[in-house]
């Protein structure tokens, strides 16, 4: 089915303390325009969840927001370095015997040291041991997102379809009127012609059917009927059987349905034709804002 180029995704996983945070958000756009929001420790892993967002569609502008948190009591585990601890007790003896301070250097002295201290790798330091978790979450919002997609996008396909439908009675209501319309315009001209022949005016038989003919030719909408139902049913298909990207081809199916509703106004000369074609032509402006939001 159709898949919209409007969804929202989120997600949030949980590891060894860690918790990451994705959230997804897509808008209608030409292109496929794409903005990464990393915490500053991932910034050289942009162009990886670039790629990730990019391999799952080919229109869109969307937006990716990243948080990354721990637990606190699983944050920088700290244990002493006993070597420094050492020489900062050693330097704090050889400033107290400099300085003749009798009491000896006590722990809180001792603490005012930070270098006394080792911590394990920081948030910073893990990155590579965190950036799987955060692919996995970005993976689970991305979905998240495709099926809000696909989701609006069987509203919108339903929508075109039930448009199209009514577009193809409308056709049927045409091709009825037309064949009757050459009958009328056939009668009137007869009309016209009988009442200059009353009127003593000279006139070609011939020439008269001749005229007629090519009016007839002119006024036939037979084969733009046909093809505007063609055109229906390729769009009816290619909705049904759409893969990614296919709003570029229902957008050109769109185009050439307009071009034959245009010639088949301009051909019919018949109010009540144009009047239907002029439905027919709101239908299809419908379908079209509608497919501004189809990838």
């Amino acid at each position: 089915m159709l898949e919209s180029m409007t969804g929202f995704g989120s997600a949030e996983c949980v590891r060894d303390g860690v918790h990451v945070f994705a959230e997804v958000r897509s808008v209608n756009n030409r292109f496929a325009e794409i903005s990464i929001k990393l915490p500053r420790q991932f910034s050289s892993y942009e162009l990886e969840a670039r790629d990730q967002v990019r391999s799952c569609l080919q229109r869109g502008k969307v937006s990716v927001f990243v948080q990354i948190k721990q637990d606190e009591e699983k944050q920088i585990p700290v244990t002493v370095n006993r070597e420094k601890a050492r020489a900062v007790r050693g330097l704090l003896d050889i400033i107290r015997d400099e300085a003749d301070i009798k009491s000896p250097p006590g722990l809180d002295h001792i603490l005012r040291f930070s270098e006394v201290f080792d911590s394990d790798n920081t948030l910073l330091e893990k990155t590579e041991q965190i950036w799987p978790l955060v692919k996995e979450t970005l993976h689970q919002a991305i979905e998240g997102m495709k099926k809000m997609r696909l989701q609006e996008g069987e509203e919108l396909a339903r929508d075109c379809m039930e448009r199209i439908a009514s577009i193809n009675t409308a056709l049927d209501e045409v091709q009825v009127l037309s064949q009757g319309n050459l009958a009328a315009v056939r009668q009137r001209l007869a009309e016209k012609i009988t009442v200059l022949a009353g009127n003593d005016v000279a006139y070609s038989k011939e020439r008269l059917e001749m005229e007629l003919v090519l009016l007839s030719d002119k006024l036939d909408i037979t084969e733009e009927c046909t093809r505007f139902a063609s055109h229906n049913k390729f769009f009816i298909d290619e909705m049904m059987n759409s893969e990614s990207g296919s709003g570029r081809k229902l957008n050109f199916l769109l185009q050439e349905q307009l071009r034959e509703a245009n010639t088949i106004a301009s051909k019919s000369q018949n109010a009540d034709i144009s009047q239907i074609i002029v439905h027919v032509k709101e239908e299809l402006e419908k379908i079209r804002e509608q497919l501004q939001n189809i990838e």
